[in-house]
């Protein structure tokens, strides 16, 4: 089994993450991605949080910017034009279900979790429900793993090639 591709987390990054949500970071495993600044956008979270939680959401979106961009598409209902897509789209629907396996292996990599056996995050494979979600798995793995993901990612008003979180560390704020 190959371990997912991130960063190892350091006290640095568990401060950042913190600030970012505006409450502790729990079970970091490690960064998905980054800003072009260095900052934690992305992070992999334990499949069981340590008070015992199944916790599905391995890659989880922390990046103030990249967060207000997702919801900002969501309030825009964006997930509704996706999953018509999807229902149209053999081939996207194939590519979406693509995505939702290599998201259950990089998540079962770290730890298996059989409450959550099959679950994924974002409503892979069937449905989009969590542009978050999808958001931040595109980052981690990269672009043409997640189509939903990537496309929200390009029709976003946030680049992960643009920093915005340069001034206070505390908000992500430039």
């Amino acid at each position: 089994m190959t371990t997912p591709p991130f960063t190892p987390v350091t006290d640095a990054d568990i401060a950042q993450v913190s600030a970012q949500l505006g409450r502790p970071a729990r079970d970091v495993v490690g960064i998905a991605a980054r800003c072009v600044c260095g900052r934690p956008t992305v992070v992999s979270t334990r499949p069981r949080l340590s008070d015992g939680t199944p916790f599905p959401t391995f890659y989880y979106l922390c990046h103030p910017g990249a967060t207000a961009a997702a919801s900002a598409l969501e309030a825009e209902h964006v997930m509704v034009e996706y999953n018509e897509m999807l229902a149209e789209d053999e081939s996207l629907r194939e590519a979406y279900a693509a995505a939702h396996e290599s998201y259950l292996r990089d998540r079962e990599s770290i730890a298996h979790v059989s409450e959550i056996d099959g679950i994924s995050a974002g409503g892979m494979p069937t449905r989009v429900k969590c542009l978050h979600a999808l958001l931040a798995h595109a980052l981690a793995a990269g672009p043409g793993v997640n189509p939903i993901g990537d496309r929200a990612l390009e029709r976003s008003r946030w680049s992960p090639e643009t920093c915005t979180c340069t001034g206070d560390a505390s908000t992500g704020k430039g």
